[in-house]
């Protein structure tokens, strides 16, 4: 099912990415996933779908649970088409660690928080993706929501 916004298909189904694409990874981390059967960014998100579950992978992964919840929440993130892992650190970094708290972010505060992020740590604003991107993410926030 799609969603018409401003004469556009917003795509309605959460995306999935190799669990090698999530950012901030190790090398380790991710064969430790991957030995845990966990291949996609989906499947951790199934295995770590509630605070039980995660503390039953991070014992299962020798791992301490912030960093099963830190890659959670990026790969909530990364369910929205528009964010995917390109962005879902950037959101995380600018305080956004859910869909949900997306679509409830104001945009304007949003963009500059995410602006001010880019040029403390790249010095660069042109990586900075564009408000009307970040309004696109808001809206297939709302419809993942």
């Amino acid at each position: 099912m799609s969603k018409i916004n401003w004469g556009i298909f917003v795509k309605t189904t959460s995306a999935d990415w190799s669990i090698d694409q999530l950012p901030g990874l190790s090398t380790d981390d991710h064969s430790r996933l991957i030995t845990c059967g966990i291949h996609t960014t989906l499947q951790l998100l199934q295995q770590g779908k509630t605070p039980e579950k995660r503390g039953i992978l991070a014992s299962q992964l020798q791992i301490p649970i912030r960093h099963v919840n830190k890659w959670v929440a990026l790969a909530d993130l990364a369910r929205i088409p528009g964010v995917g892992c390109q962005y879902c650190g950037l959101l995380l970094h600018a305080g956004v660690a859910s869909p949900t708290q997306l679509a409830r972010t104001p945009l304007d505060r949003l963009h500059r928080q995410m602006l001010k992020l880019q040029v403390a740590t790249l010095q660069r604003r042109d990586l900075c993706p564009a408000i009307g991107e970040v309004e696109q993410w808001s809206q297939q926030a709302r419809v993942l929501s």
